[in-house]
């Protein structure tokens, strides 16, 4: 379980991390980073506590980090 947790937070860095330089955010690398790795601990804790899964572990940290990508910036930015 333990292995999982390192897991989930390699995996969040590399999705993070690939967002950026794919152009599919543009809030910087070390905040999509900090933006998928929050996401993948929040969702690997509610994994824990409630039993609540999408699959294997990687498949739950890559899920979990895209939708905070998504979730986080949108809800922060300004509208014009």
């Amino acid at each position: 379980m333990f292995l999982q947790l390192f897991g989930t937070v390699v995996i969040a860095g590399i999705v993070g991390y690939a967002s950026e330089r794919s152009g599919f955010t543009r809030n910087g690398y070390i905040p999509s980073i900090i933006i998928c790795v929050g996401g993948a601990f929040l969702f690997y804790f509610i994994r824990i506590m409630f039993g609540i899964r999408f699959g294997a572990p990687g498949i739950d940290a890559i899920l979990s980090s895209v939708g905070a990508l998504v979730i986080v910036p949108t809800h922060w930015r300004r509208r014009r």
